[in-house]
């Protein structure tokens, strides 16, 4: 038992002062120089990249560096080796301490399947990103002769129709069939000579032909509004496709062309 003796108040002071000094160093030593030791505290572990290696190597590749790892979870992309990382928390560079886990996605070896959807009668731009959605890809369009401009008008995969609801995998190919904005068949052209404008336009319509200019024919002596003359002539021997255009001469001036609101109205 040490025991301190005083001849003052003042000696007491000085005493206790070196005892806490003394303490203080004790402190300080443990957790700035023991501890350390201890756990390596201070001693950190750059993460090496693990994207694209394969699951199969990365026990012994991370030993070599102090590290482990774990399978969080796996995803399925078709450019991608199966059992490769695709991700990796912490990420590449980051400092960690030795032992550390390194949680990683891997690739899976076979995709997920996946319900077709129904891309009938959308636009080709959305049928697109429709199937992007689904984890499906588009391949170059084929045209087929259809008023429809760009319509979707079948779905098919290796040549034959997809049905909706259809289980494939993700990632396939989906080739969409869509309309190039005009008819198939050539027929003779049709003659709106001697008709009224109206008329000649509800033809025109009903023939699944474009209406095109509506131009004014100021010298002809037929009555206003009458048909004078058209382009493609109806002249024997000249053909016409569905949804090509016709442009019309009328007897008096031209009608106006139908308002249109300004942008953004």
């Amino acid at each position: 038992m040490v025991t301190i003796k005083t001849n003052s108040r003042r000696d007491l002071l000085i005493h206790l002062g070196i005892i806490g000094c003394l303490s203080a160093i004790i402190l300080l030593s443990f957790f700035f120089l023991y501890l350390p030791w201890r756990t390596n505290h201070g001693e950190s572990i750059t993460v090496p990249d693990l994207k694209g290696r394969s699951a199969g190597e990365l026990a012994t590749f991370l030993e070599e560096h102090d590290l482990r790892y774990e399978v969080q979870d796996s995803d399925y992309v078709s450019n991608m080796p199966p059992l490769s990382v695709k991700d990796q928390y912490p990420k590449a560079g980051s400092k960690v301490k030795q032992g550390r886990k390194i949680y990683v996605t891997v690739i899976a070896r076979n995709p997920p399947m996946v319900a077709m959807p129904n891309l009938i009668d959308m636009s080709y731009r959305s049928a697109q990103t429709t199937l992007q959605s689904f984890g499906l890809e588009a391949t170059e369009p084929v045209y087929k002769p259809n008023l429809c401009m760009n319509c979707v008008l079948a779905q098919q995969l290796e040549g034959k129709d997809i049905q909706v609801g259809t289980r494939i995998p993700k990632g396939t190919k989906i080739t969409l069939v869509v309309g190039n904005g005009a008819g198939n068949e050539l027929f003779d052209v049709p003659n709106y000579v001697g008709l009224p404008l109206e008329e000649a336009k509800a033809a025109i319509v009903g023939q699944n032909l474009e209406l095109g200019s509506i131009l004014s024919d100021a010298d002809s002596d037929k009555p206003a509004g009458t048909v004078t003359r058209q382009n493609p002539p109806a002249v024997e021997g000249n053909k016409i496709r569905q949804g090509e255009l016709v442009d019309l001469w009328v007897s008096g001036p031209a009608p106006a062309a139908p308002a249109t609101n300004p942008p953004g109205q």
